[in-house]
């Protein structure tokens, strides 16, 4: 690349090269052919930009002629200016119908996602088109090289800074000819070798890049020649700021309105707290997530952010600064939960917690103490699992803190028992015939409101149970039930009137949200003693 010095997006289009070289040497994945996709969409949406720019110093220099009289010395200056936006313009377009070339012998577009090519690999499509069948070096990327060395060479007369090449053999390629494997090759194999499509469309688009700025040192050398580089405005437009958008009933609004333009020769950068903003018709989009840590008694907090605004004139930087001051509002949480006043202990607490004020930009995450907090498939959502006897629920979006909401937290309700013999409530009072009494089933119970707010807690089972077949004080048989339900016709069969059977729940337990089974202590009997008549 040229010495002297380079613009902001000239910087950046060179870290772009250096990311693509070394993308290059990669092994090929998924991953690395959408990074490849994502450089050459990012040099081409450069290069458009660049090309109105060099476009515009045309048109300056056509004014500038104009205005001085179109004497002689101006004249010669923009027919150089108009040979080299022809000369760029018939490269740019030989580029680019290689680029259309590559995307139609690959298979064109996906017709099923958009923005999506076909086969994103299609290297050895690839290296036919490029390199030629059977390395023959036959290939396109001879006739390119050619062209781009040729373009190199006429636009060296008006800008000495131009390279004497711009497309390189590996011996010459600053960064690949200190590479053994990549400086034997000559420039076909070293930018569409083994090379898949994506890569090989980033390729040109950063060899377009490379003609469109050396055209763009020419053009502005060609300007200084006629006074083009002075800055003239063709937009200039009414601008009103105001101390604030949001104004109480009864209070003040304050504004100032002032005049503003901008020029199409020239594109300032512009930066927001250090880093770069997105540059539209002359303005810069400053956008950035509000934050505070302190508010005060209306729950505000007043803030301020500093920016700069760069144009460059015949190479010379001019900054400016800009400081903006701010109010944060402090954001309302909604719990929405038939829980929410206190949550159940080691269970899961389904939360929806949202934040109005953030509207569509709420991008929430969650942390607790006392207890963990899941984040759930959709947006708002969090699971509660408490682990001491008050959580505390830490909302943020899009890492920033929004604020905390503190939950009581209740024992899990103890079920009660239900004893059913032979499919039928039992009636201690009444008793059980002697020779009828056959199936036991016991139930455990969940208390009703607990069941209705989390179902998936409050599944109980009777795991184990002890059963007596007992006559006067003394014990004639006995059962160790694994389950809820057992049959004692064997109780029946030794049974007499006056007998009685005792029944002792020895273990319940409790299915979880996770499905794990955790022991339960319940409410109630848990011992009968049933009179057989």
């Amino acid at each position: 690349m040229a010495g002297g010095k380079e613009t902001p997006r000239q910087k950046m289009i060179g870290m772009m090269y250096l990311v693509l070289t070394a993308l290059l040497a990669l092994q090929v994945n998924s991953a690395i052919l959408l990074k490849f996709q994502f450089l050459d969409e990012s040099l081409m949406e450069v290069n458009g930009k660049t090309v109105n720019d060099n476009a515009g110093v045309l048109s300056n220099i056509k004014s500038a002629v104009n205005e001085g009289g179109n004497r002689s010395s101006d004249a010669r200056v923009l027919k150089s200016a108009e040979e080299i936006r022809k000369q760029t313009s018939e490269m740019v377009g030989y580029i680019r119908s290689l680029r259309e070339r590559l995307v139609k012998e690959t298979g064109g577009m996906n017709e099923e996602i958009a923005n999506q090519y076909a086969n994103p690999s299609a290297e050895d499509k690839v290296a036919i088109a490029m390199i030629g069948a059977a390395n023959k070096k036959n290939g396109a990327a001879y006739e390119l090289k050619d062209k781009l060395n040729a373009y190199a060479k006429f636009l060296k007369q008006y800008n000495p800074n131009t390279p004497a090449q711009l497309a390189n053999d590996g011996k010459d390629d600053p960064v690949a000819k200190n590479d053994k494997s990549q400086r034997r090759k000559d420039f076909a194999e070293l930018n569409f070798g083994e090379t898949p499509l994506v890569a090989a469309l980033a390729v040109l688009s950063q060899k377009e890049n490379e003609v469109l700025k050396y055209e763009a040192d020419a053009l502005q050398k060609l300007a200084t020649q006629v006074g083009a580089d002075i800055i003239k405005f063709e937009k200039i437009f009414a601008m009103a700021r105001a101390e604030s958008k949001t104004v109480a009933a009864g209070t003040k609004y304050k504004a100032e309105m002032f005049i503003a333009a901008s020029s199409d020769a020239i594109t300032p950068t512009m930066s927001y707290q250090g880093r770069p903003v997105k540059v539209v018709d002359g303005k810069g989009i400053v956008e950035f997530t509000a934050a505070a840590s302190n508010y005060d008694a209306d729950g505000n907090s007043k803030q301020k952010w500093s920016g700069k605004v760069t144009i460059n004139q015949n190479g010379r930087d001019t900054t400016f600064n800009v400081t903006e001051e701010y109010v944060v509002a402090k954001p309302v949480i909604q719990v929405q939960s038939a829980s929410v006043q206190a949550l159940y202990f080691q269970c899961a607490n389904e939360l929806n917690v949202q934040v109005p004020a953030l509207g569509a930009v709420y991008d929430p995450s969650f942390s607790a103490s006392g207890g963990t907090a899941i984040k759930g498939a959709k947006k708002g959502l969090v699971t509660i699992i408490p682990s001491a006897t008050q959580v505390k629920l830490n909302v943020s979006s899009g890492g920033n803190a929004i604020g905390s909401e503190t939950f009581k937290v209740r024992p899990i309700p103890k079920p009660t028992l239900a004893l059913m013999v032979n499919g039928r409530p039992l009636d201690v009072k009444r008793g059980v015939q002697a020779q009828s009494f056959r199936q036991v089933t016991i139930e455990a119970l969940a208390e009703e409101g607990f069941r209705q707010l989390l179902p998936k807690e409050a599944r109980y089972r009777v795991t184990r149970w002890k059963a007596y077949l007992v006559r006067g004080t003394n014990p004639i048989d006995q059962v160790d039930v694994s389950g809820p339900s057992e049959n004692l016709s064997r109780f029946a069969a030794k049974a007499s009137k006056g007998d009685r059977v005792v029944i002792e729940v020895l273990d319940v337990k409790r299915l979880n949200y996770k499905g794990s089974v955790v022991d339960a202590k319940t409410s109630g009997d848990t011992f009968w003693n049933i009179p057989l008549n």
